[in-house]
């Protein structure tokens, strides 16, 4: 069973509740990478964006379900890769992406993530690929609690349509994300299990 959204006192803010939750999908995540750490293999799009649609991704951190090979298929299918870069502190317009290539040298952020190089060039992603800990099927996400993705998706929201996938263990399902006005939707999520759309 997943972990419920709404485990504790009905009195908990939108915050308790999120980190509640945070700590039962952290362990539940965990669990799961350490019994099938290469479940990024088995990541699949049917309907990949088309070349040259520029794709953003991620470098896998801790139990985070790994991207790296999906993102080697997108590029040998011709998308552009891009990687994030964390700002030292909550920036108003978030992440900014950089263009990378598999095999290209990363850095270490003060955050212990592997990054492309602030010299590398600065892209918009169209699609982005994005990690959480929790998600539900309208598209609620539970990131980290720093709302760098939030932050982003609004600022390109704002300029163009883009699209967010989540990738996530199935494990990491739940009924119900608690969520804010400020949290953005998901549009689809990527399990080992196949694609789940959602209202986005």
């Amino acid at each position: 069973m997943p972990p419920s959204a709404h485990a504790g006192p009905p009195n908990l803010t939108v915050a308790a509740e999120k980190a509640a939750l945070r700590a039962a999908l952290a362990a539940a995540r965990s669990q799961a990478f350490a019994a099938d750490p290469q479940a990024g293999e088995r990541l699949l799009l049917a309907n990949p964006p088309p070349a040259g649609t520029v794709v953003s991704g991620y470098v896998r951190f801790r139990s985070e379900i790994d991207p790296g090979p999906l993102m080697a298929r997108l590029a040998a299918a011709g998308c552009v890769l891009s990687l994030p870069r964390t700002p030292a502190a909550r920036a108003p317009g978030g992440l900014t992406f950089h263009r990378w290539a598999p095999g290209e040298p990363l850095e270490t952020s003060a955050f212990g993530v592997r990054e492309p190089s602030a010299d590398a060039p600065v892209l918009e992603p169209d699609t982005l690929l994005v990690p959480l800990l929790g998600f539900d099927r309208a598209g609620g996400r539970l990131g980290y609690g720093a709302g760098h993705y939030d932050r982003t998706l609004a600022r390109l929201r704002a300029r163009k349509p883009v699209t967010a996938i989540g990738l996530a263990y199935a494990c990491q399902e739940v009924p119900l994300v608690p969520t804010a006005p400020t949290d953005q939707r998901l549009d689809g999520v990527l399990t080992p299990d196949g694609y789940i759309p959602t209202p986005g």
